[in-house]
């Protein structure tokens, strides 16, 4: 065992954050710690880490073993670079190489004057050696460049001062350290909260080699799904349970137990009621009343079964329904950015469309966010044209949202000011849906917790109807139950919306478009993060073929003219005949693909539809009509399963096509 968190109690002044917490950290194990935000999750790591005192119980690890955790260390004043501090992790190896050598020098001078080598200084060299061997001392410079680099480091980035990051890239160089530091148990918070998604996948495929023990909290349940062989979950109440298996299994096994405990309850109700009946019928008879005091009493002995039947509060989210806007909700033409001498973006096109679930996707550094701004209109930029489309209403929830919120005002104040409105109970109805109720909406700012203020923000957002929703990282700060009720709000809502976020299960659950951003370049594919990854090779699968894009570098490519040198005489005529038939080819193509992907799109809108009529319990009244419709979706999925496949038939033609041009 490496660690051991035993019956642990932890009190803030009068309150108990939790307590009876016992868990046990093996070699290989994989425990994700869950629950809302505010039930103390990080200060229980913190105290595994021996960072805070405990009120109760105690923490014990096994001989030798080293704990890391994820801190906020780095000053962000420091001018040495993000290499130099990433190799800090393995000053041990650098100190027993100062060592060899020195021991080296020992030994040298002893054979020039023909002396033996002491025994003290041959043994302390060999230990010295095989510890440095054994720690991997000759390979850490490459250590530390691959860690570096699978955090979203370039080699330019790596010889960059520290003071130049913002804080998400310091808690990148802190995890790296980390990483490197190879601890026997990893306590990580929220670890991919700073990570881009290819950074996040090279994490996992990083823990997987990890032999120690890790617990990581996290709202990212693609992480969790994937990684997590125990779930521990810390309740609002301070009541702390481990499920072994899976995040899966978890959340059967919880709804399992909630079940069996409400039929111990009442079970246990209705003898309680029995018993209470005995005594009301018999307490004040005579010949009965020891009996009726005996049975009283065992009522007060009983053990009663507790079972939170309301569960922990929830977000009621609703979006509301917005106006209708035109076929062309918002489109880029040939759009430059650039910051100082920075160019992002060098004659970009993008077209959003009515009903489009549009996910951007790409490395930290490549451009989305300045992409989402320049689709709110909240970033100018110095050619081309922003266009929205007929009656488009924008809502903008960017990134550093939380930062805007006035300190100084109260919640409610804060959701005024920018309401447009003096309806107060419509305003405090409005906050209590994203659990802000009482006394709750005079709390200022200033007091609330990251989650709170991300709540808040998004109340702002939806507190008016908007048909482009334009999402900068919406997740961040929500533990997973304000994510999933986010998620089922934005999948009833009707309206067209772009976001951006590093949570794949958010992705996967909204996505029908991905647009793809890498080094100022779009390409968009049809589907969700999953599929993204199976068509671009960076999932399990075989990648297939992105959708083409009429207006992409690499469409302008197609249409350019043949480079290299040119045939002379028949050669050449057949050469030009060629490439006007692979060019017509190439077109007809993309004309099948574009028609089928209008068919797909508007047999998909169809079949949202009816799920939103099957939504309403008054259809349940007409039985015929409820088959009607399952029926007529069920065809519907099989009419837009048969053109996946023709589309992903096309597609290889046309790579093949271009492949043909190359």
């Amino acid at each position: 065992m490496l660690l051991t968190l035993d019956q642990v109690e932890k009190r803030i002044g009068p309150r108990t954050l939790f307590s009876g917490v016992s868990l046990q950290i093996r070699a290989g194990d994989r425990i994700g710690l869950v629950g809302p935000n505010g039930a103390g999750k990080t200060t229980l790591l913190r105290i595994a880490a021996g960072d805070e005192g405990l009120d109760g119980g105690r923490v014990m690890t096994s001989r030798n073993v080293r704990i890391g955790m994820l801190k906020q260390e780095i000053d962000p004043r420091l001018e040495h670079s993000v290499r130099e501090e990433a190799a800090r992790a393995l000053a041990r190896l650098a100190e027993l190489e100062l060592e060899l050598r020195e021991l080296e020098g020992k030994m040298e001078r002893a054979g020039r004057d023909g002396r033996e080598v002491p025994a003290d200084v041959a043994e302390r060299y060999d230990q010295a050696h095989a510890a440095f061997l054994h720690g991997g001392g000759f390979e850490r410079e490459a250590r530390v460049e691959a860690v570096l680099e699978g955090l979203g480091f370039d080699e330019a980035a790596r010889g960059r001062p520290l003071s130049s990051f913002s804080g998400g890239w310091l808690m990148r160089v802190e995890l790296g350290k980390l990483l490197l530091s190879e601890p026997d148990v990893l306590l990580l918070d929220e670890p991919t909260n700073h990570l881009d998604l290819p950074a996040i996948q090279w994490f996992e495929s990083t823990l997987e080699d990890f032999a120690g023990g890790v617990v990581v909290v996290s709202h990212d349940r693609t992480y969790l799904r994937r990684h997590a062989r125990r779930i521990a979950e810390l309740d609002a109440r301070g009541r702390f349970e481990v499920y072994e298996g899976g995040y899966e299994s978890y959340l059967e096994q919880r709804a399992a137990r909630r079940e069996e405990l409400l039929a111990r309850k009442r079970n246990q109700d209705r003898q309680i009621a029995h018993m209470q009946g005995f005594v009301d019928r018999f307490r004040y008879k005579a010949k009965k009343a020891r009996m009726a005091q005996s049975r009283l009493k065992a009522i007060e002995r009983i053990e009663r079964v507790e079972v939170d039947t309301g569960g922990p509060r929830r977000m009621r989210l609703r979006i509301p329904a917005p106006p209708r806007a035109g076929e062309v909700v918002m489109a880029l033409d040939d759009v430059y950015k650039r910051y100082g001498e920075t160019v992002v973006y060098e004659g970009i096109e993008l077209e959003v469309r009515r009903g489009d679930r549009m996910a951007l996707v790409g490395p930290n550094g490549a451009g989305k966010s300045t992409l989402l701004r320049i689709l709110a209109g909240a970033l100018d930029f110095e050619r081309g044209e922003r266009r929205p489309g007929h009656n488009v209403r924008v809502a903008f929830y960017a990134q550093h949202q939380l930062e805007v919120l006035d300190p100084e005002r109260t919640v409610l104040e804060e959701l005024a000011a920018g309401g447009r409105t003096g309806d107060v109970p419509r305003l405090r109805g409005h906050l209590g849906a994203f659990l802000f109720s009482g006394d709750d909406v005079e709390k200022k700012v200033a007091i609330l917790s990251g989650g709170e203020k991300a709540r808040l923000a998004l109340a702002k957002l939806l507190l008016h109807p908007a048909n482009l929703l334009v999402l900068d990282e919406p997740t961040n700060h929500l533990d997973i139950q304000a994510c999933e009720v986010l998620e089922e709000a934005l999948r009833a809502y009707q309206g067209t919306l772009v976001f951006i976020t590093h949570d794949r299960s958010f992705i996967n659950t909204l996505a029908n478009k991905v647009v793809e951003v890498k080094s100022g370049v779009l390409r968009e594919f049809l589907g969700n993060y999953d599929d993204y990854l199976r068509r671009t090779g960076g999932g399990d699968t075989a990648p297939a073929t992105p959708q083409p894009q009429p207006h992409t570098e690499r469409a302008k490519a197609a249409d350019a003219p043949p480079t290299g040198p040119v045939p002379a005489g028949p050669v050449r005529k057949k050469a030009h005949r060629q490439e006007r038939e692979r060019r017509k080819a190439e077109e007809r193509t993309g004309r099948k693909i574009e028609r089928l992907e209008g068919e797909i799109l508007e047999r998909e809108r169809e079949v949202e539809s009816l799920g939103w009529r099957l939504g309403d319990p008054e259809i349940y009244r007409d039985p015929e009509q409820v088959q009607t419709i399952k029926a007529r979706r069920g065809e519907l999925q099989g009419e837009i399963a048969e053109l996946y496949r023709d589309w992903e038939r096309l597609a290889d033609e046309l790579e093949a096509l271009r492949d043909g041009a190359d």
